[in-house]
């Protein structure tokens, strides 16, 4: 594939037009539309609809472009760094975040990021499903424990950990009476939650009093006296420091791990890597109360 004729493909796909694309690259007109025909032959496929006054992506046009634009980008930002004799991080940065890190650290995190990186153009969409990285143009993607996937390669930058807590006005029930809890989803039967404490492994059997869509939300309910809830160290650490929740015992359960993951497939640009290390240098450890104090600030 004659690479030449696909960065031309990219630019008129990316103007949505031969003309629009000729005046952006100041280059002829004929010029592109002799190369995207030269590519369509060359393939055996028709990229674009040609109308009267409109041009439109085929669905194999749309593939392709979808596909290569990024890798396309990567190329010309390795070949630019390489001539310039550094990486220094530019351009746009696409992250994916999931709900509760993002609406208590992100904010925080991308100011700071693109203080110290002013060249970079930084959006964050919070998502907690499984998006599709490559299809829907992210590079940089935050999981909480996420499924093994052999087109992505990634590290651990946080771990975390479940605890149990309520108001200090909240009085502990006897064993076997169910104890009020806000829980996050719906909920319409008595749940057991495993409790490890000092003095051993428990089931506190709950009743669900409140359902909330967050766990922002469950907080702010526990605090206020709702019930007992099922929380991330990371999320209360300062709470139980203040001595506005207080410890019932951990959840009895494997450690939250958060991920920062990537396409392996693609170069590491230099945007991905400098985010890398500010995330690294904000967590030093990986431990829940660097998150706590890093939002309490």
């Amino acid at each position: 594939m004659d690479l030449l004729a696909l960065a031309d493909f990219n630019l008129v796909a990316r103007h949505g037009g031969f003309g629009r694309a000729a005046r952006a690259a100041e280059r002829p007109k004929a010029t592109l539309s002799r190369r995207v025909a030269e590519l369509e032959r060359s393939l055996d496929l028709r990229l674009f609809e040609r109308g009267g006054r409109t041009l439109k992506l085929t669905e194999e046009g749309r593939a392709l472009f979808e596909r290569t634009g990024a890798l396309l980008t990567e190329l010309d930002e390795t070949a630019a760094a390489i001539a310039s004799g550094g990486a220094r991080p530019r351009g746009k940065l696409r992250i994916s975040a999931p709900l509760l890190f993002a609406q208590t650290a992100m904010g925080k995190l991308a100011a700071g990021f693109v203080l110290e990186h002013p060249e970079v153009r930084l959006e964050v969409t919070t998502e907690d499903r499984a998006v599709d990285m490559i299809e829907e143009g992210y590079d940089l993607v935050i999981r909480v424990n996420p499924d093994v996937d052999e087109s992505l390669i990634g590290r651990i930058f946080m771990h975390d950990r479940l605890v149990v807590v309520a108001s200090p006005h909240l009085d502990r029930p006897a064993p076997d009476v169910p104890v009020a809890a806000v829980t996050r989803g719906p909920s319409d039967r008595t749940l057991v939650w495993d409790i490890a404490s000092p003095t051993g492994r428990t089931c506190m059997t709950i009743d669900p009093v409140l359902s909330l869509s967050s766990l922002v939300m469950v907080r702010d309910a526990v605090l206020a006296g709702v019930g007992v809830g099922r929380l991330p160290v990371s999320l209360v650490g300062q709470d139980l420091r203040d001595g506005t929740l207080v410890h019932w015992g951990d959840i009895d359960a494997p450690e939250v791990a958060l991920w920062a993951l990537y396409p392996s497939r693609r170069l590491l640009s230099a945007r991905v890597s400098a985010f890398l290390d500010y995330l690294r240098r904000a967590f030093p450890n990986g431990a829940p109360e660097e998150l706590a104090a890093f939002m309490a600030r």
